[in-house]
């Protein structure tokens, strides 16, 4: 029998279609959404068991991580429900597959969707082909974080038949700027409404956290007068060339500062005080001196990494090293094997970096403290980042550079 926790059971109460379902890194969105599709949509029942009166076909899209790494397949397992309908309750049909392939789905009509991980934002591919899906399907769409702006909730908005389109959004409620030499939206208007539809859609799920964060800054050198003479000469060493601008002068600095050997000696450090590790870095250059750790860690201790180059499952071993990029692996997926989690470089973005730290801070884990190491330089580019996530604010390059380059 199944068992939801009571802020699960609150939002399943709650939840329609065309509902977001909104919670935190690890809240079990998955599991409510699955138990609203049994309960709600097919009539059956999670807590008793009771077969489904109106079975119908789930689609699921997700993170093609998560699709790979089987998450899904796992959790609606628990409901009797397979790939295979031969094999699935009732003869469900259910299909996972990632949002590179929604545009394969736009035909289906009178079956269930459930979105993954919020990917309509926009006015591309990928929000056109969610428009077609929820014109002739239910559907509820899964985010930790629905919107920064008013305009990513315009894809929402038009699926649930608030607005006709784009352009009838825009035209009610953006005030756009008349000295871009681009679109620009300047601000938003009648934003009370935009406040109440927000609220007709949006299902929240708090709850309190059993984990305890532990966060310690991990002191590494960095080699200062290359650091100082690219700040002063604007030239890249890397390259043998001028500097152009903000972006590749903070990305000369952070490879100077993250390409440190301090950084790979403090990882070999915590590796003999911690059995099971997940190491999220930024570059390939950090990948690359991440590999040369295999000799100087504990014996036996296995790596696997999942990045652009490699996708490889966390270890099974009793010690490990997970090397993960940010932009490959920082969401849709979680371990609970391990409590400890190596920032070896900072990204920009205050929100990865909470999806990052994330990964093991799940609903179901089995530890209560939960260790975050970040790996962090006196250069002013780390003060920077790190100044900036304080704030829960990206890092912004330009405005560190402070110099506006021809």
């Amino acid at each position: 029998m199944i068992e939801l926790y009571s802020h699960q059971k609150k939002a399943l109460n709650e939840l329609k279609t065309g509902s977001v379902l909104v919670g935190g890194v690890g809240s079990g969105k998955s599991m409510t959404a699955l138990a609203y599709f049994y309960d709600k949509v097919c009539g059956g029942s999670y807590s008793t068991g009771s077969i489904p009166l109106n079975p119908t076909d789930l689609y699921i899209i997700t993170t093609a991580r998560k699709r790979d790494t089987l998450e899904w397949d796992a959790e609606f397992a628990k409901f009797g429900l397979a790939k295979d309908p031969e094999m699935s309750t009732c003869g469900i049909t259910v299909v996972v597959d990632s949002w590179n392939n929604i545009n394969k789905y736009i035909d289906i009509e009178n079956a269930f969707f459930i979105f993954d991980e919020q990917r309509v934002v926009g006015s591309g591919t990928w929000v056109k082909s969610f428009l077609k899906i929820t014109k002739k399907n239910d559907w509820i769409l899964l985010s930790a974080t629905p919107g920064d702006t008013w305009s990513d909730y315009i894809p929402v908005f038009i699926a649930n038949g608030f607005y006709k389109n784009r352009t009838e959004f825009l035209r009610r409620h953006a005030v756009f700027s008349r000295f871009s030499k681009y679109p620009k939206i300047d601000r938003y208007v009648e934003t009370a409404r935009l406040e109440r539809l927000r609220k007709l859609i949006l299902v929240t799920m708090q709850f309190r956290r059993n984990t305890i964060r532990r966060t310690i800054d991990v002191d590494v050198s960095y080699n200062e007068d290359i650091y100082k003479k690219v700040s002063v000469d604007r030239w890249d060493p890397f390259k043998n060339e001028p500097i152009k601008d903000a972006g590749q002068m903070c990305y000369t600095l952070r490879k100077i500062v993250n390409s440190d050997c301090s950084r790979v000696d403090a990882v070999v450090r915590l590796s003999y005080f911690h059995e099971k590790i997940i190491v999220f870095y930024n570059l390939d250059c950090e990948l690359e001196l991440l590999r040369e750790i295999k000799d100087s860690i504990v014996p036996g201790t296995q790596i696997a990494e999942w990045n652009g180059h490699k996708h490889e499952m966390i270890p099974s071993s009793d010690r490990w090293i997970y090397l993960v990029q940010y932009t490959a692996g920082s969401e849709g997926w979680n371990c609970i094997e391990t409590d400890t989690i190596i920032f070896y470089s900072l990204n920009y973005s205050y929100k990865v970096m909470e999806q990052a730290a994330g990964r093991i801070d799940r609903i179901n884990t089995p530890f209560k403290d939960l260790y975050y190491y970040r790996l962090l330089s006196k250069s002013s580019i780390d003060k920077g980042i790190i100044r900036a996530l304080k704030k829960k604010k990206n890092f912004n390059e330009l405005s560190f550079t402070n110099v506006i380059f021809s």
